[in-house]
């Protein structure tokens, strides 16, 4: 391999951390470099389609980073964006990404991908671009998420969706304004409500 493509594919994953073969195309490579670099040991392929650095410093985000790649249309939700957010203690073994009513689920195993299925404007609604290790992100914002929860209640837990609501509130990460507005867009309004009272 030329030493100034080794060297353009090098500075890439460097900036970006998680490659997939049309980022390396952008910038005027051939994709067949990466599964030479990977036979050479001096890729490894976490998932289908996905590249990193043998051993690249791997930052406390690396699954998120890898679950955006993987699912460029799907946005990190319910524990995974609780935890981003610092908003719970639970530790999720999977990745939690909210995807479209009608999108096919990703194929694969790794990282590991808990599916939800959304509809079009609980999809669209709060979320935030993220940029983590060079990576862009998309992660639900601090007050869609504890709607998200009070919504999946009976898959995460209320006592899950109570502990992030008084986190969201005791840290300033939302404001009532916005927990109401995305306890409307999730249709839990009603639901959130006595416990929206007992923080005011």
């Amino acid at each position: 391999m030329p030493t100034s493509k080794l060297q353009k594919i090098i500075k890439l994953f460097k900036k970006k951390g998680v490659v997939r073969p049309k980022e390396l195309e952008r910038i005027g490579v051939s994709a067949v470099y990466l599964n030479k670099l990977y036979r050479e040991g001096i890729l490894e392929r976490p998932s289908r389609g996905i590249y990193t650095l043998k051993n690249a410093r791997v930052g406390e985000h690396q699954t998120l980073i890898e679950a955006s790649k993987r699912v460029p249309q799907g946005v990190v939700c319910l524990l995974s964006a609780l935890q981003f957010h610092k908003l719970t203690t639970e530790l999720p073994f999977e990745v939690w990404l909210a995807i479209d009513v009608r999108a096919r689920r990703p194929e694969g195993d790794l990282p590991p991908l808990r599916i939800c299925k959304f509809s079009k404007a609980a999809l669209s609604y709060g979320v935030e671009k993220h940029k983590i290790d060079g990576a862009a992100v998309k992660i639900y914002s601090p007050a869609k998420t504890v709607a998200d929860c009070f919504k999946y209640r009976n898959k995460i837990g209320i006592d899950v969706a109570i502990e992030a609501l008084r986190a969201v509130w005791s840290k300033k990460k939302a404001s009532m304004d916005e927990l109401h507005k995305a306890s409307k867009v999730c249709r839990v309004t009603n639901v959130m409500r006595p416990y929206l009272e007992t923080l005011i």
